[in-house]
Order: structure tokens, then C-alpha cells, then sequence
């Protein structure tokens, strides 16, 4: 079926529609990861987000359900230059085409998607909406709408689950948590304890942790007030770790201010910098906001830096037992040559 992704900005690009056959807003952004998609799909932090592949064909492995990330997809839509029709691989359990009518996810092959990451590129992120020719739609309507409100109230947990382990006790604060975050700490034999986003905190020090882990998610790290002030509640009390928006949550509990990139890093290809080893990992990434550096409280080291941007990307305070990255060493997509970082993590409790 015809459809067209429109953009806020009055851009139309018309290409054919797959998946779930409804028309989906969001915001639109570019990962240039070449393999992962469904790990993409099912990663909570693009909860809100219209995901354009930069690599043009995808689907040609399929989708299997050993590597997705959380329980359902969560972007909003789909872009693609081309979608292979018949995948091929051992792992392969059904069709990515498949896998989205299953999911409700509209997608939308046969965009020019290097033009349309060139525009993002240049204009930074931007709403948008994919409709079918069938559809006519109010789209000042749609523009208004924010695609990421209270994002991570929606991706988090409704209740906790315990996972058994001999190790250091990890209580994970789920911000929108990937399933491989959970996985590499079990690999380190942890016991590991996930609550809700909003969980006080009483509800964490009753779990008798030995640290307290902040993860990924989706959106504006301002917006999780009550997360920031149960974290400056907690610092002092335990030691504190995390990544991504709970790199963020952290810098922000500790005085420092964040704010929106042009169009993020997404992708599985980003050189990052140990500022204390000199050496440069390529990393796994998605985020759309950052640290600002200048902000940065002067008790705390910087320990990683972007080598495109030079972007914040670790912060640490070992005297409160504070360490943080931007990145995902867990990967899923992505290299795995930074993983060394939950041995780091546990190092400081």
C-alpha cells in the first residue's frame, strides 16, 4: 500500500507502507547501525520515535526472539530504503514484515533515506507522521502533540521481579531498562533486583542492596523530577551507577544541567575515549540529550569523551561512589569492546 512519511517542517517523502497498516506520529531520528534492527525496535529508549535506518536494505535475517531487548517494540515507526521479503537465517523465526503487523508498528521502504538523514542532519530532529494513501488526517492537529510525553512512565515496569544471584546485589531503577543490561549483570552472577521508575526511596533501600543502578530510557532527562530527587535522597546511602538517561539523572542529581542535541548519537559506530586508559572503544549509542561539560560539579572527573563531537559520554566521583556513562556497553547492536565497564561499575562497590 502507498504511503508517505510527512514531516512537521512540510516535507513529503511517498513510499510504500508495511507492517501494521496505520498511520503512527512521532519523532524522527536516524540510526546508522548496518545490523540490530530488532534490538532497535525493542529498545524502551526509542519509545515515541520514528526510526529511520541509514543502511538501505533491512530485514534480510529476520527476526528472532532471543534478541530483543524488552517484552514488545517500542518505536513508532519504521523507515527503510528497502525491505527484504525473504530473509535468510538459521536464527530466523519470522519476517520482519511479519513482526511488525504483530507489534501494531506502521513501517514505511522506499525512502530516500539518505536524503531524509541529510535533512535531520541539517535541521536536527523533527516530528513526523506516516500515513497510507487511505488515511487523511488533521496533521496541525498531530504537530501539536508531544510523540514523548512521559515516556518513561510508560515504558517502565508496573511491579519488581528478583533475580537470584551470589554476587553484589544490584537493584535496578528501570527507566526503560534493555533485557542485555539485566543479562550483563547476571553474567557477573549478581543478584539483581528491578523496580519501577518511580519506586521511593524506602522501596529501594528495602531491597538491602549493595548499589543502585540507573538505567537507559526514553526522553527528557528534566522531566523525571521525582527520579532526581530520590537519587539525591539515595547518594551518600549507596553507591550509584548508570547509563544513558541514568547517566543523566545522575549528572543532574549532582548539580550539573543537560540539554538537547541537534539530532543525537544513534547508532553502533561512535569512537568514545577512556580519558584514564587513553584508549578509544567504538561504542553502541542512543541518545538524543547530553551532559554539559562546563556544568559539570568540580568534584567529579570526566572519564569518557566522543572522539566526533567530543561530548561528555563518563563522569565519576569516587568519594560518593558515583560512576556513569553515555554509552551502552552492553551493546545489543553494537561492539562489545566496552563492556569492561559493569566490571567498573562493581569495582566501586
Amino acid at each position: 500500500m502507498k504511503g508517505k512519511l510527512i514531516l512537521e517542517n512540510g516535507v513529503e517523502l511517498e513510499g510504500k507502507c508495511f507492517g501494521y497498516l496505520e498511520e503512527s506520529f512521532g519523532e524522527v531520528v536516524f540510526n546508522t547501525g548496518m545490523t540490530g534492527y530488532q534490538e532497535i525496535l525493542t529498545d524502551p529508549s526509542y519509545y515515541g520515535q520514528i526510526v529511520v535506518m541509514t543502511y538501505p536494505l533491512i530485514g534480510n535475517y529476520g527476526v528472532n526472539f532471543d534478541d530483543i531487548q524488552s517484552e514488545s517494540a517500542k518505536v513508532k515507526g519504521f523507515v527503510v530504503r528497502e525491505l527484504c521479503d525473504k530473509p535468510s537465517n538459521w536464527r530466523n523465526e519470522m519476517s520482519l514484515n511479519s513482526y511488525l503487523k504483530e507489534e501494531k508498528i506502521i513501517g514505511i521502504q522506499g525512502i530516500d533515506t539518505r536524503y531524509l538523514t541529510k535533512l535531520i542532519r541539517n535541521s536536527g530532529t523533527m516530528k513526523g507522521i506516516i500515513v497510507t494513501e487511505e488515511n487523511t488526517i488533521d496533521l496541525v492537529e498531530y504537530f501539536k502533540k508531544n510523540p514523548v510525553e512521559d515516556a518513561v512512565k510508560k515504558v517502565t515496569r508496573k511491579d519488581s521481579v528478583t533475580i537470584e544471584g551470589t554476587g553484589k546485589k544490584v537493584t535496578i531503577l528501570d527507566l526503560g531498562v534493555k533485557t542485555n543490561i539485566v543479562n550483563s549483570f547476571k553474567e557477573r552472577n549478581c543478584k539483581v533486583t528491578v523496580l519501577p521508575a518511580l519506586s521511593t526511596i524506602d522501596d529501594i533501600m528495602e531491597t538491602n542492596p549493595d548499589c543502585l543502578f540507573l538505567s537507559n530510557g526514553p526522553g527528557d532527562p528534566k522531566d523525571l523530577t521525582e527520579v532526581i530527587e530520590n537519587v539525591k535522597g539515595i547518594i551518600g546511602k549507596l553507591p550509584v551507577i548508570g547509563i544513558c538517561l541514568g547517566h543523566q539523572v545522575i549528572a543532574l542529581a549532582c548539580g550539573a544541567d543537560t540539554e538537547k542535541m541537534k539530532y543525537g548519537h544513534r547508532g553502533s559506530n561512535h569512537p568514545v575515549k577512556n580519558l584514564f586508559t587513553e584508549k578509544v572503544t567504538i561504542t553502541s549509542q542512543n541518545h538524543g540529550y547530553v551532559v554539559k561539560k562546563d556544568t559539570i560539579p568540580e568534584d567529579f572527573e570526566v572519564t569518557h569523551i566522543n572522539m566526533n563531537d567530543f561530548t561528555v559520554e563518563g563522569i565519576r566521583n569516587m568519594d560518593k561512589k558515583l560512576m556513569s556513562v553515555q554509552f551502552h556497553p552492553e551493546a545489543c547492536p553494537g561492539p562489545h569492546e566496552s563492556n569492561y565497564i559493569f566490571d567498573d561499575f562493581l569495582s566501586i562497590v
